[in-house]
């Protein structure tokens, strides 16, 4: 049995040899017409010599990208299907729940709730996204870390978990543990591929300790830390004064070797997103399969086959028969009825008097 993926090289190559062979044989036959079409000289213009070389090209692309097309598994464009068959990559969300984030100093107007405004900028990121091809997972972190969902392709379970869902009610009323948020994500991670995450917190921020920051897994492959919340003015809490904590976010972006944001009035930049997801390191390019490479063989290969009886039938010459001017058809044409007469091929008549027959 022939191998798929050599199957369309052979069907090039056999169009590449039949069409060459009925090159030829087309040339061998005009020759003789040669004359006859191009003039005088019998040469058409010099660039008809690629004509026959580019017409057997473009069939054998065009033979390539249809044989490849036909065997190639078909792309299905379902929802929540990846786009690389069953490759996905992840989200992952750590998610702080705590009673601090319900508190309304956020957002431009410093009037949205920390959590709202978590919601909005979490919203944005996924709106520019290519969510087809992630699985996103949500793990909330307050006093102590519980997923809430894992690898979900369903963007609506996530709409609904960052609505006004009171996931605080599920832990014990204490202390804001970061670290725990971050080493449950390592644990959710762990089994993925490698560089194939990116760790999303977002947080007003907490004191953390000099040590004991979880290792990542090779599965992550962007952080980015986003904090909510006014950094500058506080609001009291369980007595005492709660702002976003910039310098602990940022150290905590460090630590990971990722990036701080602060989001509390402006959204995350499309830059910034797409250097953490890793899309600005793929090139156009790199992103082609074999089903773009035989579209655009089939394009190319169609498009030139069209294309070139036209340029021949335009441009393929410079003679043109029976474009001959005015001025010089008239002398022609009187001295060839002038040689005719003088051989008695054409008869000549004596003129009829004015006043009678002769």
């Amino acid at each position: 049995m022939v191998d798929p993926d050599l199957a369309p090289l052979l069907v090039a190559l056999g169009t590449l040899v039949l069409g060459a062979a009925a090159e030829l044989w087309h040339a061998r036959r005009i020759r003789r017409l040669a004359t006859l079409k191009f003039g005088p000289g019998g040469r058409p213009s010099a660039w008809v010599r690629a004509a026959a070389p580019l017409a057997v090209l473009a069939l054998a692309a065009l033979a390539w990208g249809l044989a490849t097309l036909a065997l190639i598994e078909p792309r299905h464009h379902g929802q929540g299907e990846s786009h690389r068959g069953t490759e996905f990559d992840h989200v992952l969300l750590v998610l702080d729940v705590s009673p601090s984030m319900r508190l309304q100093d956020a957002g431009p107007t410093k009037k949205q709730s920390r959590f709202a405004r978590a919601r909005d900028v979490l919203t944005s990121f996924f709106n520019r996204v290519p969510i087809e091809r992630y699985r996103v997972s949500v793990v909330a972190v307050y006093n102590g870390a519980k997923p809430v969902v894992v690898d979900t392709r369903d963007f609506e379970v996530v709409r609904n978990i960052l609505g006004d869902l009171p996931m605080q009610y599920a832990f014990q009323a204490g202390k804001t543990m970061l670290f725990d948020g971050l080493e449950e994500a390592a644990r959710v991670a762990k089994p993925w591929n490698p560089r194939s995450t990116t760790l999303l917190l977002v947080s007003d921020g907490d004191t953390v300790p000099a040590s004991g920051m979880p290792k990542m897994p090779p599965s992550i492959g962007g952080v980015l830390i986003v904090g909510v919340g006014d950094p500058f003015i506080g609001k009291f809490i369980d007595g005492r004064q709660s702002r976003q904590d910039s310098s602990t976010l940022k150290q905590i972006a460090a630590r990971l070797s990722g990036t701080f944001h602060d989001g509390n009035e402006k959204q995350i930049p499309t830059s910034l997103i797409a250097e953490v997801t890793g899309a600005s390191n793929d090139e156009p390019w790199q992103k082609l399969t074999r089903r773009e490479y035989a579209l655009m063989a089939c394009a190319a290969g169609a498009g030139l086959l069209a294309l070139l009886p036209i340029l021949l039938h335009y441009f393929g010459t410079r003679f043109r028969p029976g474009l001959a001017r005015p001025k010089e058809i008239a002398p022609v044409a009187g001295a060839a009825t002038r040689d005719l007469q003088s051989r008695r091929l054409v008869p000549s008549f004596p003129r009829l008097s004015q006043g009678g027959s002769s």
